[in-house]
């Protein structure tokens, strides 16, 4: 009787040891790409919720200043918390030299307002959020139209 020699032997286990192998890499990358795509979904959701905070001070300081300011006689800025933001308002420019646009029967004055709202710890982390926002405003003085 004649004996056979069985040269592949054992090379299916390295086969379906390669498979498993990459078949677990591509559950990890599938992983990590999900996991991605959750973070950007957040951060998108936030920046929006940025942009409105940041436009809630602007309306702020729209509802703030009025036409008695118009002479520059105050300069507005205020820190506001709006649901989970920092909403810094401030006015660029705030001084009684700020020349007037243009005199249409009165004098009129202009503001240029800064919203800037942010969230999340320093620039650069992955929680960081901000957007800002800037507006001006013309009033006339005295009570006209302008």
């Amino acid at each position: 009787m004649m004996q056979t020699k069985h040269y592949q032997q054992g090379y299916l286990l390295v086969a379906a040891i390669f498979l498993l192998i990459g078949l677990a890499a591509l559950g990890a990358f599938m992983v990590k790409l999900s996991d991605t795509q959750h973070l950007t979904s957040a951060q998108d959701i936030q920046g929006s919720r940025a942009y409105w905070a940041a436009r809630s001070g602007l309306e702020w300081a729209a509802a703030t200043i009025d036409a008695s300011d118009a002479a520059r006689s105050t300069c507005h800025s205020a820190t506001i918390d709006i649901d989970g933001f920092s909403v810094q308002v401030s006015e660029e420019d705030c001084s009684a030299s700020l020349p007037p646009s243009y005199s249409e029967g009165g004098i009129s004055y202009l503001h240029r307002i800064v919203s800037t709202a942010g969230s999340g710890g320093a620039v650069g982390s992955l929680g960081y959020i901000e957007r800002s926002l800037t507006a001006t405003m013309e009033f006339c003085t005295p009570k006209a139209t302008c």
